[in-house]
């Protein structure tokens, strides 16, 4: 490939087998960028950072068969997966990046930056295109490549050598101002936005003289400067949806992105009235928040926290409380397994991790309740789509279009993933209620083998009575009758068990039998997918006029919901039967001891009756003696 005078082809080292890049300079250069060309050569050779491209040694042999002038070939490591920009294009991005990607985006490339700037090194051209990714042992990692040592060599005009990246230029740049590092942290917000909402915050289709005109109005916190479908320019604080970050952490991003993208380069990157007052501090203590969300599975919303290390989960309930309006000795956390969380235990124990997929890990229930209801309203639709819907014959240019097809899609994705939430939120659920089964079903054992030995001691201890008729009555007095009456009320809670069992399986197997609702959401997606591809907005429109996808996972969700009332009723009953089996059974432990001292009494009472009439029998026959 051939670029501004850069060519570029892979080889393999044969040593290690490794794949490396190498970039030659063809152009005819003066004296003095011949001279930077090698002196920039140098510096990569000298950086070190796992998130910088590294250099590598030139083959021997290669320099004298590729060089056609007396410059030196640059060599560099290849990363195998591609730029972040065919990244940004794949059709799950196109409304941003997942919340664990920008995390791990964010944590990589500001720690290459710091690197930069620490060695006195500004990159100036920070886009999509100049971040590669190559796949490390647990995750992807991104690094920086091209780092501007070759990119204005005999240019004419600063804004000639960037054709093609004006939105990711700072305004000093295009003004051809004097710079400094600043100029990174505005391409680094342009670039993070980017990956958090699929779209470049300024104005992306405008040229540059009038783009730079409007830009410039922006105000300090303004981070977003857009065009809607009619034409109209407006100006935001704020993240634009729709994105896949959680409440708090788009806030937090949010204010971030606002010191990034000042217009002006003194303020830029600064916060004197926080602290840490740096952007980078700023960002690495956001990237260290231990976050934790919690689903409400009354109204379907996502809680977000970020947790302190000696947080505790009673600690959480109280926010949660706070938040809900939802008592906390009402409250029931799960996890995904089914596992209730403690109160005295730390929450940190539930926090998700940034490599993992962004649905939530704790599931809150409430106790005093068996009947669920939808408490929430369907998800607002982006403003495109909204409009689309007024006349959906309208005829869209196409990056308007393009932007309304991700809003479409990311929105039927989105129905779909909250419909998944809820029914993972069942399954916690139905795992809570099949441990209480479990334990139900222990004691339940328990008594019935406490039944069958207790029955078995009382039929041989009435018997034995029966055969002393002297003292039958006398024992009789003792309990035997009350131990009868717990035998019975064993049978009853037998019974009452008996019959919630089928009920226990039938709400394991209900949520399972709905899986063509899944198939048939799949279905809409690749409806929207057609849509993606421009096949016509008119009938990929369909489902979304008159509100029918709206109503499909409406309907999903009734139905989740019912069954969610189902399993709580089957774990009230499950719960009140607990104690009712406890108290028999432990009743039967205690009959069982006082049929035991019954016993022992009669025993001692038999054998002294025993020894009376061996003494009187051998004082008789020492009388007849």
């Amino acid at each position: 490939m051939c670029f501004f005078g850069i060519w570029g082809c892979l080889a393999v080292l044969q040593e290690t087998e490794e794949q490396i890049a190498i970039k030659q300079c063809r152009q005819e250069l003066s004296e003095r960028n011949k001279e930077r060309w090698c002196l920039e050569i140098q510096i990569i050779k000298r950086l070190d950072h796992v998130n910088v491209v590294a250099a590598r040694e030139v083959p021997e042999g290669m320099q004298k068969l590729m060089v056609t002038n007396d410059l030196p070939l640059l060599a560099m490591e290849y990363c195998q997966g591609g730029d972040l920009r065919k990244y940004l294009n794949l059709l799950e991005n196109c409304c941003g990046m997942r919340e664990g990607s920008v995390l791990i985006l964010l944590c990589d490339i500001s720690s290459a930056l710091t690197y930069l700037h620490k060695k006195r090194i500004i990159h100036r051209d920070l886009k999509p295109e100049n971040i590669v990714l190559q796949q490390g042992e647990k995750r992807l990692i991104h690094k920086i490549i091209d780092l501007g040592y070759a990119k204005q060599l005999d240019q004419s005009s600063l804004c000639t050598s960037f054709v093609g990246t004006l939105q990711y230029l700072a305004p000093e740049l295009i003004e051809r101002q004097m710079y400094t590092v600043t100029v990174d942290y505005w391409s680094f917000g342009t670039l993070v936005f980017e990956c958090i909402t699929g779209f470049r915050p300024f104005l992306p289709s405008w040229q540059p003289v009038p783009w730079h005109n409007k830009v410039m109005l922006k105000g300090d916190n303004d981070i977003v400067v857009y065009e809607n479908l009619t034409r109209e320019v407006h100006f935001s604080k704020h993240l634009p949806q729709p994105n896949n970050l959680n409440s708090l952490l788009s806030l937090k991003l949010e204010r971030w992105l606002q010191l990034m993208l000042k217009w002006s380069p003194q303020e830029r990157g600064k916060d004197p009235g926080a602290t840490p007052s740096d952007c980078f501090s700023q960002l690495e203590v956001i990237l260290q928040l231990k976050l934790v969300h919690v689903l409400n599975m009354m109204s379907a919303k996502i809680l977000s926290y970020s947790v302190s290390d000696d947080e505790t989960v009673a600690d959480l309930q109280l926010r949660i409380e706070k938040d809900t309006e939802i008592p906390v000795a009402d409250q029931e956390l799960l996890l995904e397994a089914g596992l209730a969380l403690e109160p005295q235990a730390l929450a940190m124990q539930c926090q998700i991790d940034g490599r993992r997929t962004d649905l939530p890990l704790v599931f809150l229930f409430v106790r005093s309740t068996c009947s669920y209801e939808p408490q929430f309203a369907p998800r607002t639709l982006p403003e495109n789509i909204s409009y689309v819907q007024s006349d959906p014959k309208i005829v869209l240019a196409y990056r308007p279009l393009r932007r309304t097809c991700g809003q479409a899609w990311h929105t039927i994705r989105s129905l779909k993933e909250d419909w998944q939430r809820l029914q993972q939120g069942q399954k916690a659920a139905i795992m809570s209620l099949l441990r209480h089964n479990s334990s139900l079903s222990k004691q339940k054992n328990d008594m019935v083998s406490m039944y069958q030995r207790l029955m078995a001691k009382l039929d041989f201890f009435t018997t034995s009575l029966h055969i002393d008729m002297d003292k039958y009555q006398e024992q009789t007095s003792t309990g035997i009758g009350t131990m009868l009456q717990k035998l019975t009320l064993s049978f009853e809670l037998e019974e009452e068990m008996m019959q919630l069992q089928p009920d226990i399986v039938d709400v394991q197997r209900q949520p399972w039998r709905k899986q063509k609702v899944l198939k048939k959401s799949c279905g809409m997606t690749q409806v929207w997918t057609l849509f993606l591809e421009h096949r016509g907005l008119i009938g990929s429109c369909f489902y979304l006029q008159q509100g029918n996808i709206k109503t499909f996972f409406l309907s999903v969700s009734l139905f989740l919901f019912e069954q969610h009332s189902k399993t709580a009723l089957c774990r009230q009953r499950v719960m009140e039967l607990l104690p009712k089996v406890e108290g028999v059974v432990q009743k039967m432990a205690e009959s069982e001891q006082v049929l035991i001292r019954l016993q022992e009494k009669r025993q001692r009472e038999l054998w002294n009756l025993l020894k009376v009439a061996c003494v009187r029998k051998h004082e008789r026959l020492a009388h007849n003696c």
